[in-house]
């Protein structure tokens, strides 16, 4: 997949790693508001194995509030302008403002990954204009209210007849089907049983012919699970991101990517016929 310029291999899974410009998201706010920190941080997970990074900002957990575009420029230009000059791989820019967009990959960025779908007004727009990759996310309701008692009557149904359409209207307006990806939206307006079921349920959304992205690394699913604070979820992380690659995931949004990246290379070791390192 080229993100202007750069290649995404999805011949084997990929790893995104998270970089939060905020001071507010749910695992690293507050921790990379420097630039020069983001950008040593970004230049780490990508020694570590990092296959593109995921730069936001403006917090999308449950409760946050929204922040003006500037104030989203201010935070994430200089580090995507700094870091797009010194790592190989691929920038994400995690965002459903247009403007951000279109200002992100002028900077140096080459994918969009986008939790609103392109449903913002002139999004659809400036995703054809920029032709770049971009991840359209399924999210029930908006950041501040979508924990607010989610419900769904089948939630694998809704959110893959979701995706769907949106599939479908971003190929009407021009969009390449080489360049969509879909996340199901793990923990964005779902209780931990619907998480539960998508995360069962992945392979059926292989049906829609694209790359599907999984986002699970320290979501409050394992916290409401096992009782674990944000910085103790590292192991269960790694095992939900096991079995979202098992499930037909082809690319894990996640904080820990040394760690992650171990994880599914030895997944992928298992469950593919090739000759192993020291045969």
């Amino acid at each position: 997949m080229d993100c202007a310029g750069r290649s995404l291999n999805l011949n084997k899974v990929a790893i995104m790693g998270v970089l939060n410009i905020t001071p507010d998201s749910f695992s690293d706010g507050g921790l990379f508001l420097g630039v020069d920190e983001a950008v040593k941080h970004g230049e780490l997970m990508a020694a570590n194995g990092a296959d593109i990074i995921d730069i936001g900002g403006e917090s999308s957990r449950p409760g946050a509030d929204p922040v003006s575009i500037a104030q989203e420029l201010d935070r994430v230009l200089p580090v995507i302008e700094r870091l797009s000059r010194v790592v190989d791989c691929p920038i994400s820019i995690d965002t459903c403002k247009p403007e951000v967009m279109s200002a992100a990959i002028n900077a140096g960025a080459g994918f969009i990954n986008d939790i609103n779908a392109l449903q913002a007004s002139g999004a659809m727009e400036m995703a054809l204009q920029l032709d770049v990759p971009v991840c359209l996310m399924h999210m029930q309701g908006q950041p501040e209210t979508m924990q607010i008692d989610p419900v769904y009557r089948n939630v694998t149904a809704e959110v893959k007849t979701f995706l769907g359409d949106r599939i479908s209207a971003c190929l009407e307006a021009g969009l390449k089907q080489d360049k969509l990806v879909i996340d199901p939206g793990f923990g964005f307006g779902k209780s931990v049983a619907h998480n539960l079921e998508l995360l069962r349920n992945l392979s059926l959304f292989k049906d829609l012919g694209l790359p599907i992205l999984a986002g699970l690394s320290r979501k409050s699913l394992i916290g409401k699970v096992l009782g674990k604070s944000t910085n103790q979820r590292l192991s269960a992380s790694l095992a939900l991101a096991v079995m979202a690659v098992q499930n037909g995931a082809a690319i894990l949004r996640v904080h820990d990517v040394a760690e992650t990246r171990d994880a599914i290379r030895m997944t992928e070791a298992v469950t593919m016929v090739h000759s192993c390192p020291g045969e």
